[in-house]
């Protein structure tokens, strides 16, 4: 459809609206293809040689879980050859992802194959048959139009009946469409049933663990929580209860514990970055906001202060800690069976019963869990959920300005001609130019702008309710995908449309009635001539695509920028040891543009073919260099065993119905008259038949994918008659679903080791290098703590922790919690998941010993032979040297508070390597005693009679029975409120 709106010479107002009207201009249609093509081509052939070239000498960036992952989780081996990274690649199969990368990956892998399959058998489909309809049926019209104009439907007859080839094209796109979702359905309950049976979900807490929201106050209490598990009747044992405590303002605390620490980390190494020259002028900063003891804005000596702050802090977050009991209990609680079995049925038949109101859902692991949501009631969740919406509808239509611009004139340039007299002239003057520009500029800073767009979305997601991370991002993934293809669609393709629309209708209604001028100006086909008028550009946007899956393969933003911040911005210690780690995948955001891409194609592949060979390719190439990034790069922070799947589903049956929109559309603008009326009805049931797919799909595979067992568990005799033996005690369920702020170690400010002998210039408070520290007034009472590596010499400095320079990486802090839980998975890629339960030995490990001062790990031999990749070969599961699964114990009644952190300017029982991240304290100084003794596994098991703590031969420590843990009494429930509440004698 043509502009309708007549301008004056000079009249720039009159021109903007018409260029609102018709933005799309045609003429550079078969350039810009081109130029799109070439430019996107050959970056992508140039950074994937980039990539080629610098992958063998740099595996911090290009293989970073290979140097660091155990040998369960380490990648297949890479040759240091130029494409000696494709070869493992291609050998890698499904079953070998889901060993080494998670479950989460795995299905990720199967979803980009699933599309590049579907865009495959959709490309033969549509290419096939629509293309040669458009050429062959076009009317005389269409010669001397563009090639890529000729593609459309543009100039087909209307009372046509070729138009039958698109209502047959659009049952075949959804036949195809359907197919590939329901294999890949069921593949994915296979994998979804293994993952059940796999020994890692068998031994996880989680598994067998229920999580209750919404408890009614008189029923806060772990009886009140096995009270409401009863009333569903699902099984006849009982479970293990523990109620939430309330934990006050300690996650503020510890926020701003951080947060101070991380400050004065930056300060130091902005100061001490020549240790030769120090600046004239020390430090500066602002007090905080809750210190009260300053005025507001003051400034202050930031080293001193800070110090200060820190400890501080740590003494407010020891009272908090110390004070933490179950007279205030939360509105949540967890349950624990001893069989995963008895845990699932509980939870599928509580589904839809709500037992006093409450919500019983399976327990996420527990760093899974965003603990300050747990505590919402329904009516402040939906409120959240609410205002949270309104934020993104918000944000959505602030964006349709700056969108529709984009649209109007950077997608096509003549249009700013139109307006800019000097600037048609040198548009007109360089027109190969200017194409290569529109090709690129207008896709790139769309890009470049939704860059950044899932963190605006997570940022607002945070505080909407989700009681978990992996929803939380799963509800990223659909905002972003609803925010896509509104702007995109909605807007972007279609604004020009409606407007041009209603303009000819005002322009029209002068002369004539509105119903008359309404039929007149055939809004159906003015839609139809917009759509076939901006494909060009989505066809030119999604082969920018092939650029940005290079530039992620190439990992260059990271390059560069770790480039850059280690040149010129004074990072900390910790800033080069995180920077370093394994970066978490972005699921949402990935997931996001895939479903986008995908909705896109089928917005288009009626109208413009050409979109599905160029997705098709796009998947093609992602399916493989995404599989290098799972496998060698990225981490999944967040396991969510595959939950991502039905949401993933449900987009694609919408881009599905989307694209039977379009064709309806297309039928109807060319007129129902005659036999349109039978094309639109055969089209009629195409939505019905989608819908009822996705009820069948729900009805044979959901419930396969969500519960281990459905129903009412059945025990089996033979587990019947080993239950009394086995216990488990040390699940201790009120524990491990602690809330982390109760026993997190906190962190202490890390200084390089070039720095050292700067400290007591710099900072006038206590430091372990002060001769004249004491205890109680006598100063040949204080010794320094001595590591154990190097006899003589203390373990640190105190309040600061030091780090030598070639320790600056994440290879030495790997086992550290506050590092490798970050960048790893909750330590399981390094072996040492949490929520592992291996109960019946000694020496073997439990969930939540790695946190703070309740775990001390033995520091692993640095001399032994190393593979390609610098990756001891002890770091396996089964060298994992942790101590005995009874020895991690939780504070007594809950009033222990444990060590605040290493080097605690509070004061602390312990210090540590710095350099190596190992705990050197009296703890570890007995273990070093036995270091090379035999392994507990080794010696002769205790007899059936034996006390919960026998003595070892030689009195070094007690040898704890299987099931037993410090501080239980045989045959006590850890379900009583006095067992919370009391310290026991072992």
């Amino acid at each position: 459809m043509t502009s309708t709106i007549t301008c004056t010479s000079g009249d720039t107002a009159c021109e903007f609206l018409s260029l609102i009207a018709t933005p799309f201009d045609n003429n550079f249609a078969t350039d810009t293809f081109f130029a799109s093509l070439g430019s996107s081509f050959g970056l992508t052939v140039a950074i994937a040689a980039l990539f080629c070239l610098l992958r063998p000498y740099n595996n911090i960036v290009y293989a970073p879980r290979a140097t660091y992952a155990d040998s369960k989780h380490a990648p297949p081996p890479v040759e240091k050859g130029l494409f000696g990274w494709i070869p493992p690649l291609i050998r890698t199969k499904e079953q070998q992802l889901v060993d080494k990368v998670g479950l989460d990956a795995a299905i990720f892998m199967r979803f980009t194959r699933m599309l590049r399959n579907m865009f495959l058998a959709l490309t033969i489909v549509g290419c096939g048959i629509l293309i040669p309809v458009n050429l062959l049926a076009a009317d005389s019209s269409a010669k001397g139009v563009p090639f890529f104009t000729r593609l459309t439907p543009l100039y087909l007859y209307g009372g046509s009946e070729v138009f039958w080839a698109y209502v047959v094209a659009a049952y075949m796109f959804d036949v195809i469409i359907c197919f590939f979702l329901w294999t890949n359905y069921r593949a994915v309950t296979r994998l979804r049933r293994a993952y059940f049976d796999s020994p890692e979900y068998q031994r996880s807490l989680h598994a067998r663990t229920l999580l209750l929201t919404d408890l009614p106050k008189q029923l806060r209490t772990d009886e009140g929580i096995v009270k409401i598990i009863e009333e569903v009747k699902a099984s006849n044992e009982m479970p293990r209860a523990a109620i939430a405590r309330n934990v006050k303002d300690l996650p503020e605390l510890i926020e701003e514990h951080e947060e101070t620490v991380r400050m004065l980390e930056k300060h130091l190494a902005k100061y001490l970055k020549d240790p030769n020259k120090l600046p004239s002028k020390r430090p500066l900063c602002n007090v905080s906001k809750n210190d009260k003891g300053y005025t507001k804005g003051q400034k202050v000596d930031a080293i001193e202060y800070l110090t200060a702050r820190i400890k501080e802090l740590e003494l407010e977050i020891k009272e908090v800690r110390e004070s933490v009991d179950k007279r205030n209990a939360m509105s949540y609680g967890f349950a624990s069976y001893e069989s995963i079995s008895e845990a699932h049925s509980t939870a599928y038949v509580a589904r839809k019963k709500a037992p006093e109101g409450t919500i019983v859902r399976l327990a996420p692991k527990p760093n899974d869990l965003v603990w300050k949501n747990l505590r919402m009631t329904k009516k402040q969740r939906n409120w959240q959920n609410f205002i949270n919406n309104l934020w993104v509808v918000l944000l959505t239509f602030v964006w349709i300005a700056p969108n529709i611009l984009i649209s109007v004139f950077l997608s096509t340039l003549s249009n700013l001609g139109r307006l800019w007299p000097a600037f048609e002239t040198n548009l007109l003057a360089h027109r190969q130019w200017w194409a290569l520009v529109q090709g690129v500029a207008s896709p790139a800073i769309t890009t470049a702008v939704y860059y950044f767009l899932p963190t605006i979305f997570r940022r607002l997601c945070m505080s909407a309710g989700d009681v978990t991370k992996t929803s939380r991002e799963r509800h990223v993934m659909h905002k972003l995908y609803s925010f896509f293809v509104f702007n995109n669609l909605i807007v972007f393709s279609l604004f020009a449309a409606l407007f041009g629309y209603v303009t000819a209708v005002i322009n029209s209604s002068k002369h004539e009635s509105a119903w008359e001028a309404i039929v007149k100006n055939q809004p159906f086909k003015s839609v139809i001539i917009t759509l076939c008028g901006v494909s060009t550009y989505w066809i030119s946007w999604l082969l920018q695509r092939n650029l940005g899956a290079a530039v992620d393969l190439s990992q260059l933003v990271k390059l560069i920028w770790g480039s850059i911040s280690r040149r010129f911005l004074s990072p900390t210690p910790r800033e080069l040891i995180e920077l370093s780690a394994p970066q978490p995948f972005d699921y949402a955001g990935y997931y996001n543009y895939f479903l986008f891409y995908s909705t896109v194609a089928m917005c288009f592949a009626a109208l413009q073919p050409l979109v599905l060979p160029v997705t098709a390719f796009y998947f093609f190439l992602d399916s493989f260099l995404k599989k290098y990034l799972l496998l060698y790069v990225f981490i999944t922070k967040y396991e969510s065993g595959g939950m991502f799947w039905r949401t993933l589903f449900n987009r694609v049956l919408v881009l599905a119905l989307l694209g039977n929109v379009v064709i309806a559309l297309l039928v109807v603008a060319y007129g129902i008259s005659g036999s349109h009326w039978a094309k639109l009805a055969a089209l009629g049931p195409l939505p019905f038949l989608i819908l009822g797919f996705k009820w069948y799909c729900a009805r044979t595979f959901d419930d396969q994918i969500h519960y281990y067992q459905k129903g009412k568990a059945m025990r089996d005799s033979e587990y019947m008659a080993g239950s009394e033996h086995k216990k488990r005690k040390g699940d201790r369920v009120g524990v491990r679903f602690g809330h982390p702020v109760l026993y997190k170690s906190l962190m202490t400010p890390m200084v390089s080791a070039k720095s050292q002998h700067l400290l007591k210039t710099i900072y006038s408070g206590r430091t372990s290098m002060d001769d004249s520290a004491t205890v109680a007034g006598y100063s040949d009472v204080y010794m320094d703590s001595m590591d154990a590596n190097k006899p003589g010499k203390t373990a640190g400095s105190a309040p600061f922790e030091i780090v030598d320079e070639n320790h600056m990486d994440f290879e030495h802090y790997k086992h550290r919690p506050e590092f490798g839980d970050e960048a790893g998975g909750d330590g399981e890629l390094y072996g040492h998941a949490q929520d592992i339960i291996r109960p019946g030995t000694p020496g073997t490990m439990t969930t939540m010993t790695r946190t703070g001062t309740m775990d001390t790990y033995q520091s692993r031999n640095r001399s032994e032979s190393r593979d390609a990749y610098g990756r001891s070969r002890s770091d396996s599961r089964e060298s994992d040297q942790t101590k005995a699964a009874g020895e991690t114990e939780y504070p007594r009644g809950y009033h222990q508070t444990p060590a605040l952190r290493e080097h605690s300017p509070a004061g602390s029982d312990f210090s540590t390597d710095a350099g190596r991240g190992r705990f050197t304290g009296e703890q570890d100084h007995r273990e070093s005693l036995v270091a090379s003794a035999a392994r507990m596994g080794r010696g002769p098991p205790p007899s059936e009679t034996s006390a919960p703590f026998a003595p070892t031969p030689g009195g070094y420590g007690p040898i704890r029975t299987p099931g037993s843990t410090p501080g239980e009494g045989v045959g006590e429930e850890e379900t009583s409120y006095d067992y919370f509440r009391r310290g026991r004698n072992p």
